[in-house]
């Protein structure tokens, strides 16, 4: 066992693997600085003392986790080893991106498509089903045997595009602008700080629909002449889709949830001053809540709170430092522990020292924080959007910190 231990801390993959997420207790390469230069398969960051390791390892890839609120995970039994659904890139440059798996046991790779330039994040853990579009037609492939079929093909000229599974893997959603006016902003103006005033400003007519995964029924389920976006089902409930309006916070009703068979459309969040902004929203795992991003007033003030899913209201409200607000979050099962991927200078909090991958624990009414891996070195314009690993022992991320962009995970205990 002294000998293994030897070539792990050596960085040789090919051993390495067999002691990842869930079970290595091997020590890290060295202490370092993280990021900067090229880094070791593991190493102790030395601004925290948290172990980092690069989950995914393909050589001469770039590699991206999911959107912080885009459930990534396949769960397995026994010894198999938890799924982790990424994008990757591969050799054929002309196909873009491809969905993989990473065991987070083993960290073995696996290809999952090989359609032309694939978007979707879609992962029904019931199911085991990864659901992605390809041009006007969707697919599914199963995580654990691989295996594509062919879902539904768009009419062309309908250019929709499915955005989220719900949660028994019956339904996808999609949302559809009217007319060419937003794709010609889109083209015109192709930057965010382009694009977005003016597409929000335009109120282009946006429609709703689900599509019936069995029966390929495609099914309008509301209308309206604002800027629908960010799709994303209850884990728990199958029937409650949460979307927002898109454009300046501030402006918005931003976060809504409709009943796909009701038809039944809640606000969620009702501004109490001028210039409160709330978004970002995302779901608990065990769906009791709906978390999202509240400042009262936008960049001066800095909450996550929550709304409770059966009866409607916010019940949950947990005030950070400037500093340790962050572009996005995420909770535990349980929801008593959080994490934040921080942000720099030029994102909405102004934080001077921000750029951390941060632990939060609420004490009373507010959140204690701990950092974990110094970010200095990432570019923000990639945001890191992580994720608890399934067995919540370690947060996974993005970022950029060697030059390109790659998956890490942070361990959340030190030995």
């Amino acid at each position: 066992m002294k000998k293994l231990k030897k070539i792990v801390i050596a960085g040789l993959c090919g051993l390495q693997m067999i002691f990842a997420l869930g079970i290595s207790r091997a020590k890290a390469q060295e202490v370092m600085e993280t990021g900067g230069k090229p880094m070791p398969d593991a190493w102790i960051d030395q601004a925290t003392g948290h172990k980092v390791v690069r989950l995914v390892r393909r050589p001469g890839t770039t590699n991206a986790s999911f959107y912080f609120n885009n459930y990534c995970f396949v769960p397995r039994k026994g010894d198999a080893g938890d799924l982790m659904v990424f994008y990757g890139s591969v050799a054929d440059k002309s196909m873009g991106n491809q969905l993989f798996t990473v065991n987070l046991k083993t960290l073995e790779t696996r290809q999952l498509t090989n359609h032309a330039h694939i978007a979707g994040e879609m992962v029904c853990p019931k199911t085991n089903d990864v659901y992605y579009q390809s041009g006007d037609s969707v697919f599914a492939v199963n995580a654990i045997s691989g295996k594509n079929k062919f879902i539904y093909a768009f009419d062309p000229a309908f250019k929709g595009r499915v955005g989220t599974v719900n949660a028994d893997g019956t339904y996808l959603a999609c949302v559809k602008a009217t007319g060419e006016q937003e794709r010609e902003i889109l083209k015109q103006y192709p930057e965010k700080s382009q694009y977005f005033q003016r597409i929000w400003t335009a109120h282009i007519e946006h429609t709703l629909y689900t599509l019936n995964i069995k029966t390929g029924e495609l099914k309008e389920i509301h209308r309206e002449n604002e800027w629908t976006n960010h799709l994303l089902f209850s884990p728990v409930d199958p029937d409650i889709l949460s979307y927002c309006h898109e454009g300046p916070w501030e402006k918005n009703d931003r976060i809504w949830n409709i009943d796909i068979k009701t038809g039944r459309n809640t606000l969620m969040h009702v501004r109490t001053i001028p210039n409160e902004i709330a978004g970002h929203e995302f779901f608990g795992i065990g769906g009791q809540h709906e978390w999202f991003d509240l400042q009262k007033p936008k960049g001066k003030t800095f909450f996550l709170a929550a709304f409770d899913m059966k009866t409607g209201k916010e019940d949950r409200m947990y005030e950070m430092e400037r500093n340790e607000w962050s572009i996005h979050f995420n909770v535990t099962k349980d929801e008593k522990t959080f994490c934040g991927d921080g942000g720099d200078p030029g994102q909405v909090a102004k934080a001077p020292d921000g750029e951390w991958i941060y632990l939060f624990k609420p004490e009373g009414d507010r959140f204690k924080s701990e950092k974990l891996v110094k970010m200095n070195h990432h570019q923000y314009h990639l945001e890191p959007n992580v994720h608890f690993s399934p067995d919540e022992k370690w947060i996974i991320f993005r970022a950029n910190f060697e030059g390109e962009e790659q998956v890490y995970a942070v361990e959340i205990a030190k030995h």
